[in-house]
């Protein structure tokens, strides 16, 4: 089996920023609508430190990356307090979708750079920064986008699924959150069936074609 160590450590690197901002935009966003909980446990931070889970940011998506397996990472989760929000569940709606929303922001930032940025042929014994400047910026769009459309799908502990508990009425959401004991098996059948195209492969695909790019 054919390893690029370089590529990996990119990938890596640029996952862990990312699950870094996604979970930070998640604490933030409860902090602005009342609740500090995650502030005051010192989730509102660049330091990936404070989010990492060892199995889910580190175990998991190194296997991915080196097997080729299908890749699923996480973050420890943002501890939200419903009570302590302004508007209770509406609220908690936001701070679900915020973390998925912080992605695609990282995504269409990456867009817009390469958009901008002159990229060099390569030549050979000439130093070259701007093609590999390009290929982080090209994984950081791809990868926001994957973990934006990935998050979104409507199952708990998804972001999707939050957002979808958020907006049922209150009984059909108690019924729903049930869901959530299943959940990773329910998220590795999606992977793993060809609902995957539909929920996540087309999305990406469409998302990545809006965005401005060289």
């Amino acid at each position: 089996m054919d390893i690029n160590i370089g590529q990996i450590f990119i990938s890596f690197i640029v996952l862990l920023f990312s699950l870094t901002i996604h979970e930070m935009a998640h604490a933030w966003t409860a902090d602005r609508l009342g609740d500090p909980t995650a502030r005051l446990l010192g989730r509102i931070s660049i330091n990936p430190l404070v989010h990492a889970d060892p199995i889910g940011t580190i175990l998991f998506p190194l296997i991915g990356l080196v097997t080729g397996a299908p890749l699923i990472g996480w973050a420890k989760p943002v501890p939200v307090n419903l009570r302590r929000l302004r508007h209770g569940r509406s609220d908690y709606v936001l701070v679900a979708a915020a973390g998925p929303a912080s992605n695609l922001a990282l995504a269409l930032g990456a867009a817009l750079l390469l958009s901008v940025m002159p990229i060099s042929p390569v030549t050979l014994d000439e130093m070259n920064v701007s093609v590999p400047i390009a290929a982080i910026l090209s994984q950081l769009l791809r990868l926001n986008v994957l973990l934006a459309v990935f998050n979104m799908i409507p199952i708990p502990p998804l972001d999707g699924g939050n957002v979808l508990a958020g907006l049922l009425p209150q009984r059909a959401a108690r019924v729903f959150d049930q869901i959530g004991q299943f959940g990773f098996i329910l998220i590795y059948a999606v992977v793993l069936s060809p609902a995957f195209d539909y929920l996540v492969v087309k999305p990406y695909l469409t998302i990545v074609s809006w965005l401005p790019t060289h």
